[in-house]
């Protein structure tokens, strides 16, 4: 049976989406398909923003129009019908899921002070599970217990099944004495504190509330949060000294030398990164300020309205930020609040949502993350330029996945990161040019190198190069992995690696492995990134490796040796070659599951392994498969990726002491958060 929860509350303005979305989350690193059902939804302000935030989600594939039930008005008009069309139209999207997050109604008003009551009969009428979330703004624990009390009744007079609480919202030195009153409950209860962030507005919802226009700077950075509204209604000097990081100014737009201070302000090392401007009155800067401004190579944005300072004023004060509509950052945020104060494994249990025997790619992320997290390492980034590193960055260090240093100019890299609305206060940004590591990293490179001739001179000059400086402080213990490759080559990243870290004791080469999660399992290829035509006794160099790194993620290795026949059926160079390196597997790892030589079909279908390889243990069953070289493991995992629609994760080097990886040019920002937390699981098994 699908299992479904109700996430209500008997008052608006509570977070609960926050709380909807940690559980999507919880849910897709148990199950296969997730769903979402908005029941009562609002039908005069276009899509429902809640519900298009949990859609947006990797683990939901359904349709806006699937997940919603009926309007406030229906609700109005007929509630019996009302409740009748919901129940149809969610037994339609309970048929395609596992599990189903509904998300109750928002007290707009329009239904009546039975609001909670009317939730409560559609939780029942679903047979959901209810997670009840309150307020704590500006309340007492007394007062919230209280309210949780009184809503629990409500809930239970109509049959509901309340399974957890949740307070959101509270300051955070006031936590433990929220969860005090909160601790007899008969169910689990948890509090959220409260971020000021979450419910910051957008400069774009800014410039919608008082219906301005953009006219100069990036569009881009419309989506960064507005954490502050000052009102620039003082001399320049004082607004100076009221300004701060994320903070949106309004100021009167024919004030032309405080905009001009403001963009001014916003481009100096020495005082806050703005958010952006809002000119009020209808007026725009003089064409004098406008060259100044655009002299001065900015891109804070600046929004234009006709309205006055007062009633623009109002109506940003009143405009409260969406999490759906929020940036990244945001996101990022509402994540890490949800898992660092709800014990998830306790709120799955409460819920009962049985385990999946499946995995999926995001049950494969997921895990990753978490394993990452458990014993957090240092990694360095060499590529602090990159606007996908710093997004990935932030979304890391958010989620508290692994310390992080970043190569490049500190000022720079923070002031782009400010731009963006990213938080990078926990990262350490080095330059390449620091003298005294500088000066260390060349005496250490050319004592490993003076074999070949190198000099301290001729390295002072070679460590300056960030896949070198980053190699180089995973070599001496200032880091514990590195991960590049965004902007440079696959040769660039890990050639120092090579000269430097060398490879473990026992392996003779350095490979890599995919992991191709497909819809359901997790599979390894190796080597299909760094050795174009391996010798047999590489080939069972990569086939051990790659076992070894199955097993330390999770995937039991059952190792296919790949060519283009089976068993003895073939002769020829390339057929003894994967025989050879079959065999070499077997005697130096015997307590290895392995078979070769054997073709794709042989290895993972077992009606085909029934008649191409009767008897072998293997076969059919396989999990780690090793090409027979390049251009074979190449093509093919890139066929699966992009025939099958796998989700390729990788490459991941491996036989290195310590962890290096590459990245594709072409990487995502979700791409290079995996990437860094397998860097981290790796070095959490490296030798110290």
């Amino acid at each position: 049976m699908t299992t479904s929860v109700y996430v209500t509350s008997p008052e608006g303005h509570t977070g609960k989406s926050s709380v909807a979305l940690g559980l999507v989350e919880l849910f897709a690193r148990r199950v296969q398909r997730v769903g979402v059902f908005r029941p009562v939804a609002r039908a005069d302000e276009g899509r429902d923003s809640v519900l298009t935030l949990l859609l947006a989600h990797d683990g939901v594939d359904l349709t806006y129009d699937e997940c919603v039930g009926v309007t406030y008005e229906d609700v109005h008009a007929d509630p019996e019908a009302a409740l009748g069309t919901i129940i149809r139209k969610y037994r339609e999207v309970e048929r395609q899921c596992e599990v189903v997050v509904i998300v109750g109604s928002d007290y707009t008003d329009v239904a009546g002070p039975t609001e909670l009551a009317f939730n409560a009969r559609i939780a029942a009428n679903l047979g959901s599970a209810v997670v009840l979330v309150t307020s704590a703004v500006r309340r007492t624990p007394e007062d919230v217990r209280q309210m949780v009390d009184v809503s629990m009744a409500e809930l239970a007079a109509a049959h509901a099944r309340v399974v957890a609480v949740v307070a959101n919202r509270a300051q955070e030195d006031e936590r433990e004495r929220f969860l005090a009153a909160l601790s007899d409950l008969p169910v689990p209860a948890w509090v959220m504190p409260d971020v000021p962030l979450l419910s910051a507005p957008s400069v774009r919802e800014l410039m919608v509330a008082v219906e301005g226009t953009l006219t100069g700077g990036d569009d881009e950075l419309l989506d960064r949060e507005a954490e502050e509204v000052i009102v620039g209604g003082m001399t320049m000097e004082h607004i100076l000294d009221a300004l701060t990081d994320g903070a949106v100014v309004i100021v009167p737009g024919d004030r032309s030398e405080v905009v001009l201070a403001m963009v001014a302000a916003h481009a100096a090392e020495s005082f806050p990164s703005l958010s952006g401007l809002i000119l009020n009155g209808g007026f725009t800067p003089t064409d004098q300020i406008s060259r100044l401004v655009a002299g001065l190579n900015q891109r804070l944005p600046m929004v234009s309205t006709t309205f006055g300072t007062f009633k623009t004023a109002r109506l940003a004060a009143e405009t409260r930020g969406m999490l759906s509509t929020g940036s990244q950052r945001k996101l990022d945020v509402a994540r890490s609040v949800f898992e660092s104060s709800v014990d998830g494994e306790r709120l799955l249990d409460a819920v009962d949502v049985p385990r999946s025997e499946v995995v999926t790619p995001l049950m494969f992320e997921y895990d990753l993350i978490e394993r990452a997290r458990s014993m957090r390492k240092h990694i360095v980034l060499p590529e602090g330029s990159d606007d996908r590193i710093l997004r990935a960055a932030s979304t890391l260090l958010t989620r508290d996945v692994a310390a992080l240093t970043l190569l490049g100019d500190e000022t720079s890299i923070r002031a782009r990161a400010s731009e963006l609305g990213l938080n990078l206060g926990a990262a350490t940004i080095l330059s390449t040019k620091d003298g005294e590591l500088r000066q260390r990293f060349a005496e250490e490179y050319a004592g490993l190198r003076a074999g070949k001739g190198m000099t301290v001179e001729r390295a002072r000059e070679i460590v300056v190069d960030v896949s070198y400086f980053g190699t180089l402080m995973v070599h001496l213990g200032l880091a514990d992995g590195m991960v590049s490759g965004a902007q440079h080559t696959t040769a660039h990243t890990i050639k120092p690696s090579f000269e430097i870290i060398k490879t473990m004791p026992g392996v003779s080469i350095v490979s890599s492995v995919f992991f191709m999660c497909l819809e359901d399992r997790v599979l390894v290829y190796g080597d299909c990134a760094v050795n174009p035509d391996p010798t047999a006794e590489q080939l069972a160099d990569i086939a051990i490796s790659s076992a070894a790194t199955a097993a330390q993620f999770g995937v039991s290795p059952r190792v296919a040796m790949l060519s283009y026949s089976s068993g003895e059926s073939g002769t020829g160079a390339d057929v003894d070659k994967v025989r050879t390196a079959t065999e070499l597997v077997r005697s130096r790892r015997s307590d290895l599951v392995v078979e070769g030589p054997i073709q794709y079909d042989a290895a993972v279908d077992a009606s085909v392994a029934r008649t191409k390889m009767p008897g072998s243990e293997m076969a059919g069953r396989a999990t780690v498969f090793i090409f027979p070289d390049l251009n074979t493991g190449n093509n093919t995992y890139k066929a699966v990726q992009r025939s099958a629609g796998a989700v390729a994760v990788g490459p991941v080097l491996q036989g290195l002491r310590k962890p290096v990886n590459d990245l594709s040019r072409g990487a995502l920002v979700q791409d290079i958060v995996n990437t860094v937390a397998i860097t981290a699981i790796q070095a959490q098994g490296a030798p110290q």
